[in-house]
């Protein structure tokens, strides 16, 4: 069931009334004392109580803002929840908090509840349920919390207690405020930690940090004005960087960790216009914010009952993360702040305008991408980077807004690695492997280079860099044992297989799969590698349930080996398709050219 299936989800009203919509489901799984939420059976690595309080917790982030200007009806269960929760005495208690507990997260939206609507959260409240409350919270100015965007969770917290002149830690705010500004790097970028850590750049630099900077900033600003002042001048330079994340219709790139909150990509964009900033026209910033928004809410992703679902474009506990209880993903609702600002600003005055003029490719070291477009695809070509949360997540060659990415299937064997945009390794042929920890990574210009070391004594340097519509790959393995090697293409979503609607063709070293919603292909430079297109495991691609994968497979013997291959996808199943350039012998291994001699990809002066 589609809650939103009759809003055209055009104008502020019809923004206010998804937010209804949305919670409306959710609301029959409240609890008897409606301090927790539990829609299924599901969980997550942390106790039940925390998952049940984010059932609580998280649609605030769309229902507070909604309050702040609107109408809401249902305050009333969130006053119980709220009573009840934070009293000792009652069944349905959340608990104590101690250091690094999940019940830090979700105290943010309580915190940010009570700064932008007490009237409803704090002020009908008693003497003694206040008091509780209180308490309850003052929990996370005791506890350690992880040295990342948590920080700015006791942050929240205090400026929530403090606006309603409750007990409260200024001083240890401003600290994890000072440590939060520590991760700042310059030009609008951010690492989520210390960069000391290798902590990654991802979606949580502009739904985190920004948007609780932003936040921040228009709560707090007066009581800390440089520092608000600070974060709304990074926030205007990061707009002209992450506009390039997003495509034409609303999507943005799939990359990264916590992708199951979804609309939440929209969130930067509405907290620049809570903090009333226009560093793009605001018809623009309404644009990017909505077409996002409108785009989600047209996908499959939810449940029978109507629930926001885990998983990306469809429901998918394969592409999870340990930490994605069945409410995880109602953290989406921080996208609705702009509903905090009343009719007559100039956000919601602003008729949506499209992209601005951007160019077909544009370097980012700091996120180490080099974002292009070109025939209605947007992609990334991706540095690899350290995580704990699923090697795909960060260290594919390439990131797509019309093809996504998968992550490794539950069975093993050849394809189920997750080896799209990708080069898997195997020793026996049978337990593939894609980059987990790189031991090297650089950014040469427009071309991307890192180095993995899977086992000792096997070691692969490769290069990526663009030419579009295509991009291209140059791979130097060094080996000392016999090693079995798959690298894909982008994944194609397979519907139409049932009928005559498809080609495969697997000739001459290229892979090619042509279907109806595209064509994806993959062909090999320098030696002829063989070719086929693999049917990927259902439900491991972020964009749909059912894909195949054109793919290049070799054994390479011990040695030096030096391979390449040319890449391309296209929304449009027609889309021309010639390998175009060719690999050319170097005194270091091989370089790409054009047919024309254009040097596409040189890595001589880097291979060592």
């Amino acid at each position: 069931m589609d809650p939103v299936a009759d809003n055209p989800l055009r104008t502020r009203d019809d923004f206010q009334r998804a937010v209804g919509q949305l919670f409306e489901p959710l609301s029959a799984h409240f609890s008897p004392g409606k301090a927790r939420v539990r829609p299924m059976a599901s969980g997550a690595h942390f106790p039940d109580v925390a998952a049940e309080l984010e059932g609580f917790a998280r649609p605030l982030w769309g229902i507070v803002p909604l309050g702040a200007q609107g109408e809401f009806d249902r305050w009333e269960l969130f006053r119980e929840g709220l009573v009840n929760g934070t009293d000792p005495s009652h069944e349905e208690y959340w608990g104590t908090a101690g250091d690094h507990s999940q019940k830090h997260v979700e105290m943010a939206a309580i915190g940010v509840g009570l700064a932008l609507t007490p009237e409803h959260l704090w002020e009908p409240l008693s003497e003694v349920e206040r008091d509780r409350l209180v308490a309850w919270l003052n929990q996370i100015n005791d506890a350690e919390l992880p040295d990342c965007n948590w920080l700015f969770f006791r942050v929240m917290v205090n400026v929530g207690l403090r606006s309603v002149g409750a007990r409260h830690d200024w001083e240890r705010t401003q600290d994890s405020l000072d440590r939060l500004e520590s991760f700042y790097r310059g030009d609008g970028w951010y690492t989520d930690g210390p960069a000391s850590d290798r902590s990654p750049v991802d979606y949580y630099l502009p739904w985190a940090m920004h948007f609780y900077g932003l936040v921040y900033a228009t709560v707090a600003g007066e009581a800390d004005p440089e520092r608000a002042e600070r974060f709304r001048a990074r926030a205007e330079t990061f707009a002209s960087h992450h506009v390039h994340w997003f495509a034409e219709d609303g999507r943005a790139l799939p990359y990264g960790r916590s992708l199951t909150y979804r609309f939440a990509q929209a969130s930067f964009w509405g907290g620049l216009a809570f903090a009333g900033l226009d560093p793009l026209p605001w018809g623009v910033i309404r644009g990017l914010w909505a077409r996002n928004v409108r785009w989600w809410l047209d996908q499959p992703i939810f449940t029978d009952g109507g629930l926001l679902s885990v998983g990306y474009r469809y429901p998918s506990i394969k592409m999870s993360e340990d930490y994605n209880s069945p409410n995880s993903p109602y953290w989406a609702m921080k996208a609705f702040f702009p509903l905090a600002l009343s009719a007559d600003h100039p956000f919601w005055q602003a008729a949506e305008e499209p992209l601005p003029d951007l160019p077909t490719r544009i370097v980012q070291p700091e996120a180490g991408k080099v974002i292009c477009r070109a025939d209605d695809h947007l992609f990334a070509l991706s540095l690899p980077q350290d995580s704990t949360h699923g090697r795909e997540k960060y260290t594919k060659f390439a990131y797509s807004t019309e093809f996504g990415f998968s992550v490794a299937g539950r069975s093993p064997g050849p394809g189920r690695a997750g080896h799209d945009s990708a080069l898997a390794l195997s020793l026996d042929g049978d337990q593939f492997k894609t980059p987990g920890s790189l031991t090297a990574t650089e950014m040469e210009g427009t071309t991307v280079v890192s180095r993995w070391e899977p086992w000792n004594g096997v070691r692969v340097d490769s290069w990526v860099a663009p030419a579009l519509p295509s991009h291209v790959r140059l791979h130097r393995l060094v080996s000392d044992r016999t090693i079995h090697t798959e690298e894909g293409g982008f994944a194609l979503d397979r519907t139409g297989d049932d009928g005559t609607e498809f080609t495969h063709e697997t000739g001459d070293g290229t892979a090619l799969a042509r279907y109806p919603n595209g064509m994806s292909a993959i062909a090999s430079l320098g030696t002829d590698r063989s070719a086929t297109v693999i049917d990927g495991e259902p439900n491991t691609n972020l964009h749909h349930s059912r894909t195949v994968v054109p793919t290049l497979r070799e054994t390479y013997e011990p040695g030096e080996h030096w391979f390449g291959s040319a890449v391309r996808a296209s929304p449009d199943r027609e889309a021309a398709w010639e390998r175009g350039m060719t690999a050319v012998p170097t005194e270091a291994g091989i370089a790409v050219e054009t047919a024309d001699g254009e040097r596409l990809l040189d890595p001589s002066n880097g291979a060592e």
